[in-house]
C-alpha cells in the first residue's frame, strides 16, 4: 500500500472536479484527484457552457481555451425548449459556448498539469474514514491522508453513498436517450450549424420528443429523444444501435441513413438533491449532490459553479484566513441553487405536452415567454445570471456577480487570475489583507458607491470595502 498525503482530496476528474482542483492549485493547496477511469472516455456528454460559467472561466483567464475547442456560439437560451434571449442582462458573454464536456476536461486538465497536478488515474475510491484532523482515504493501491475529502464523482456517488445521505427527491415517470449520430448525409430539414435553439426538437406522439444538435464534424449530430410517460424497466440497460436507428427513421424517414453511432446514453428524469453538502470534513459537489432532467443544459455548468464557490473557501481555511463558518457557506450558498434548478427543470418537463390541456398550456407559455421581462426572468435562471447570495447587506448589489466592466488595463475579470479577493476603489487605498488586491478605478458599476470588496468566485462580498467580515 502506497501511503501519501494531500491537503485536499478530490474524488472524480469530471468539470467539477477538475474546477475545483485548479482553483485549490491556484492558492496553492496541496490537492490530489483520484479518478477510477483510466483515460478520459472524450465522449461529449454535456454540450455546452452557459453565461455564467464563460464568465467564471474568464475569472481565471481559461474561457479563451476553451472557445479554441468550442464548435458554436449560441446567443440565446431556452425554456423547455422555448429559446430564451441573454440579451437583457449585463454580460460580455450573452450567449452558450457549444464545446463538448470531453473538450471542457481537456481544458481544465491541461491547466491543472501546468500547476504541476496530475490525475491518479485508474484509482477509484473505494473507501475513507475521517476523525477531527483529517480523513484517511483508499484508493486501490494508495492510501491517503488529507484534511478534506470531496466526492465529485457523479450522480451514483461514492463518497455520498457512504456518508449514507438521503439522496431526497423526486422518481420521474420518464427517460431519454442522447447519442451522438454520423449521418451519411444531412438529415431532411437538419441545421448544418448550431445557431439558434428554434426548432431543434419536436414531438412525434403525445409525451414524447427528439432533437437535433448538430456537432463540430459534417453530419455528426447530437440526437436527444424520449417519453415523460414511459421509462424501460432497466434505465441502466444499453442502448442498441437499433433502437437509435428506429428512432431516427421515425423522425426522418428511410433517406436518413446512419453512418455510425459513436456514443448512446440513457437517463432518467428522476430529481434529487443531497440532504447536505458537508458531513464533517467531506462535501459533496456537482452531480453528487444533485441531479435532474438535462432541460436547460444547466447540469455541466451548475458543477462548476459549485468548484468555484467551494475552491477559495476550503484554501481560505486551510491557510488560516477563514473566519469562523466559512466552510458551512458552501451549503448554505449552493444547496438553493440546486433547489431552485431542480424546480425550474420540473416546470419545463411540465410544458414536454401529453395531454391538450398542457399543449395548450404550452402554446400560452411560448406567447408569453416572448414578454421581454418574461424572458429576462426565464434567461437568468437557465443562464445562471441571476444568482444571489444571502448578506446582511442592504445594498442591492451585495451577494451579486460583479459585472465585467471595461477598466484602464482591460476588463474587471482580468483581475481575478490569481484567485484572490479584489478591492475596487475610487480612492487611493491601503492593502487591507495579503489575500487582497487594491484594484483603483475611476468608475464603478454603482456610481453610490467607493469601494467594493469582491470575491475570489466573482460575487460581491461588501458594498463598503470591510474585508473584517471575510477575512481573518
Amino acid at each position: 500500500m502506497n501511503e501519501v498525503t494531500a491537503d485536499v482530496v478530490v474524488a472524480g476528474a469530471g468539470p467539477t472536479g477538475l474546477m475545483l482542483a485548479n482553483e485549490l492549485a491556484l492558492a496553492g493547496v496541496d490537492v490530489l484527484v483520484l479518478e477510477r477511469m483510466h483515460e478520459r472516455t472524450g465522449l461529449s456528454k454535456a454540450l455546452n457552457l452557459q453565461p455564467r460559467t464563460a464568465e467564471v472561466l474568464d475569472l481565471r483567464g481559461l474561457l479563451d481555451r476553451a472557445r479554441e475547442r468550442s464548435y458554436a456560439t449560441v446567443p440565446e437560451g431556452h425554456f423547455s425548449m422555448i429559446p430564451v434571449s441573454y440579451a437583457s442582462w449585463d454580460t460580455r458573454h450573452p450567449y452558450q459556448v457549444g464545446i463538448p464536456q470531453a473538450q471542457v476536461e481537456a481544458t481544465l486538465e491541461e491547466r491543472l498539469a501546468e500547476q504541476g497536478v496530475k490525475v491518479l488515474r485508474g484509482h477509484e475510491l473505494t473507501g475513507f474514514a475521517q476523525d477531527a484532523s483529517g480523513v484517511t482515504v483508499t484508493a486501490g493501491d494508495v492510501r491517503v491522508r488529507a484534511a478534506y475529502l470531496v466526492g465529485c464523482d457523479g450522480g451514483r456517488s461514492v463518497v455520498r453513498k457512504a456518508l449514507d445521505l438521503p439522496f431526497e427527491g423526486i422518481e420521474g415517470r420518464g427517460h431519454g436517450v442522447s447519442a451522438d449520430v454520423l449521418f451519411r448525409s444531412t438529415p431532411p430539414g437538419a441545421p448544418t450549424e448550431w445557431r439558434s435553439m428554434s426548432n431543434l426538437v419536436h414531438s412525434t406522439s403525445p409525451g414524447s420528443f427528439i432533437g437535433l444538435i448538430p456537432l463540430n464534424e459534417p453530419n455528426l449530430y447530437r440526437v436527444s429523444y424520449g417519453d415523460r410517460l414511459s421509462r424501460p424497466e432497466n434505465l441502466r440497460e444499453k442502448v442498441t444501435d437499433e433502437e437509435v436507428r428506429a428512432v431516427v427513421r421515425e423522425r426522418f424517414g428511410s433517406e436518413a441513413e446512419v453512418a455510425e453511432i459513436r456514443w448512446a446514453s440513457r437517463f432518467s428524469d428522476d430529481a434529487r438533491l443531497a440532504a447536505k453538502y458537508r458531513v464533517g470534513r467531506v462535501f459533496l459537489a456537482g452531480d453528487a449532490a444533485h441531479i435532474h432532467f438535462p432541460a436547460g443544459g444547466q447540469g455541466l455548468n451548475l458543477g462548476v459553479q459549485d468548484a468555484m464557490n467551494l475552491g477559495w473557501k476550503l484554501a481560505a481555511e486551510l491557510k488560516g484566513h477563514a473566519p469562523a463558518g466559512l466552510l458551512d457557506t458552501y451549503e448554505s450558498e449552493r444547496r438553493p441553487v440546486a433547489e431552485a434548478v431542480l424546480e425550474n427543470v420540473a416546470a419545463q418537463t411540465n410544458l414536454i405536452p401529453s395531454t391538450p390541456e398542457q399543449r395548450a398550456m404550452r402554446l400560452l407559455f411560448q406567447d408569453l415567454a416572448k414578454i421581454p421581462e418574461v424572458q429576462h426572468r426565464l434567461s437568468g435562471m437557465v443562464s445562471g445570471l441571476n444568482i444571489k447570495y444571502a448578506t446582511e447587506e442592504a445594498h442591492p448589489a451585495a451577494g451579486t456577480r460583479l459585472p465585467d466592466f471595461p477598466t484602464e488595463k482591460g476588463h474587471a475579470s482580468d483581475l481575478f487570475h490569481s484567485g484572490k479577493f479584489i478591492l475596487l476603489a475610487k480612492e487611493r487605498t491601503q492593502q487591507p489583507h495579503p489575500e487582497v488586491i487594491v484594484a483603483e478605478t475611476p468608475t464603478l458599476p454603482w456610481p453610490d458607491l467607493k469601494k467594493v470588496l469582491i470575491r475570489p468566485d466573482g460575487y460581491i462580498a461588501s458594498t463598503t470595502g470591510a474585508t473584517k467580515a471575510w477575512l481573518t
